[in-house]
C-alpha cells in the first residue's frame, strides 16, 4: 500500500480537542437537561432539540474517537464518518419533523436547514475522502466544527426556551 492521504500525526490534536470538547459539552448538556426533564419532555420542540443536541455531540465524540484509532487509512476513516453522520442526520431531521407535527414551541426552519446542510457536507466529505480526495477530510472537519458551534447555540436556546416557558 502506498502513502495514505490521511496522516493521523497531522490530525491527532484536532480530533483530540474536538472530541474532548464534545464529550465535556455533552455531559454539561445532559446535566442541564436532567435538571429540566419535566419541561423538556412536555414540549415537542424542546424534547427533539435535546435529542438532536445530544446526538450531535455524541456523533462528534464517536467520530473523533474512531479517527484516533491506529492503523487506519482514508477509506476506513471515510466509512466510519459516513456510518456516524448518516444516522445522526436522520435523527436530526426526524426530530424537526416530529416537533413540527406535534406543534410544540416554534421550530426554526433556518436552524434545521443549516444543521442538515452541515451533516450533508460531512457525508459528502466522507465520500470524497473514501474516493481519495483529501479535501473531503477538510470539508467534513470544517462542517463538524461549525456543527459543534451550532450545537452549543442549540443547547443555549433549549435552556432559554425552558426558562421562558417557566415564566421566570
Amino acid at each position: 500500500m502506498g502513502i495514505d492521504i490521511f496522516q493521523i500525526d497531522q490530525w491527532h490534536d484536532f480530533f483530540l480537542m474536538i472530541g474532548g470538547g464534545a464529550a465535556a459539552l455533552a455531559g454539561l448538556v445532559f446535566v442541564a437537561m436532567s435538571i429540566n426533564l419535566a419541561m423538556i419532555t412536555h414540549d415537542a420542540t424542546h424534547k427533539n432539540r435535546a435529542i438532536g443536541t445530544l446526538t450531535g455531540f455524541t456523533a462528534i465524540f464517536i467520530l473523533c474517537g474512531l479517527a484516533l484509532m491506529g492503523n487506519q487509512n482514508h477509506i476506513s476513516i471515510g466509512i466510519e464518518w459516513l456510518l456516524v453522520a448518516i444516522p445522526a442526520t436522520y435523527i436530526y431531521v426526524r426530530g424537526y419533523m416530529r416537533a413540527r407535527r406535534m406543534s410544540g414551541t416554534p421550530v426554526s426552519v433556518s436552524r434545521t436547514v443549516g444543521g442538515t446542510a452541515l451533516y450533508g457536507v460531512q457525508i459528502l466529505g466522507s465520500l470524497l475522502l473514501m474516493a481519495g480526495y483529501i479535501i473531503g477530510l477538510y470539508l467534513a472537519a470544517i462542517a463538524m466544527v461549525v456543527s459543534f458551534a451550532s450545537l452549543i447555540s442549540g443547547a443555549w436556546l433549549l435552556i432559554i426556551g425552558i426558562h421562558q416557558k417557566r415564566g421566570n
